[in-house]
């Protein structure tokens, strides 16, 4: 089932998640609307938090991009197809190394793009939907994606990573955004309220 994305000025988009403790029928049910959500918006990574859930959960698909991405097990190199699409459960990243500065969107932020460094070389922690454990190293794309995703994760928006002229730039549009998400909670929150008064 295909979700609903939320927008830059939603509070939930600057909520940390809350750690899963227990992996679901339900928990695995998300996952899977994630994957197909991100797929219909053709995004490369989509976080709970963007479809209104504060969890620690992620989904990450950089197959349908031509920039270069490595997934390393114990410095083998993989091949990306046999673990995309990825779902990450409590991801923990380690070991940054290198700088890698790569234009970057945001399915939550859309029609914004800029330079962000992020890592070139990350190491990736997680627990996968049947509970198992996944590490793994990953360079390119792949570890700028997974470094978006785990900063979703945290209430942190790569509009936060912008140098100061350009977040400058993106002022105005970020704003009207702000308004425009701002304004549709309002009107979602008045007949609630309404109700309450019965």
């Amino acid at each position: 089932m295909t979700l609903d994305i939320i927008k830059y000025g939603h509070p939930v988009l600057r909520e940390k998640g809350t750690r899963i403790n227990q992996i679901t029928p339900d928990l695995r049910e998300l996952a899977a609307d994630m994957i197909e959500t991100m797929h219909v918006a053709n995004g490369l990574g989509l976080a709970a938090q963007q479809v209104g859930r504060a969890l620690m959960l992620a989904v990450i698909d950089v197959l349908g991009s031509d920039r270069p991405s490595q997934l390393l097990i114990d410095g083998q190199p993989q091949d990306l197809a046999m673990f995309m699409p990825l779902v990450l459960v409590n991801p923990e990243l380690t070991n940054f190394q290198g700088e890698l500065a790569s234009s970057e969107g945001c399915l939550s932020i859309p029609e914004v793009n800029a330079e962000i460094p992020r890592a070139a070389t990350i190491t990736v922690r997680a627990q996968s939907p049947d509970g198992g454990k996944l590490a793994f190293d990953c360079t390119g794309l792949l570890a700028c994606v997974a470094q978006h995703e785990v900063d979703h994760l945290n209430g942190i928006l790569f509009v936060d990573r912008m140098d100061a002229a350009t977040r400058a730039s993106f002022a105005g549009k970020l704003k009207k955004l702000q308004k425009e998400t701002t304004s549709q909670l309002g009107k979602i929150a008045r007949p609630r309220r309404a109700l309450a008064r019965l």
